[in-house]
């Protein structure tokens, strides 16, 4: 669902995003913009696509296994 916002720019930078981006593109430029800096979506994304390497997490769940084995052999 989209939400209609009233925002003020300065005449020279909507002249410009007129120009460059077109009257029926501002809002989803404008949206493209922000999304990342106001949603968890990019770093969502990143822990998707880490858990979705197989290998990798094979080696990480290695690690930490031969990590924790380490720890269990230093508190005896």
């Amino acid at each position: 669902m989209h939400k209609r916002m009233t925002i003020t720019l300065d005449e020279a930078v909507y002249d410009g995003l007129y120009r460059r981006i077109g009257k029926r593109k501002m809002s989803q430029f404008i949206e493209d913009l922000l999304r990342p800096h106001v949603l968890d979506t990019a770093l969502e994304a990143g822990y998707e696509a880490m858990a979705a390497d197989h290998e990798r997490e094979a080696e990480a769940q290695e690690w930490c296994n031969g990590l924790a084995g380490d720890m269990a052999h230093e508190t005896r």
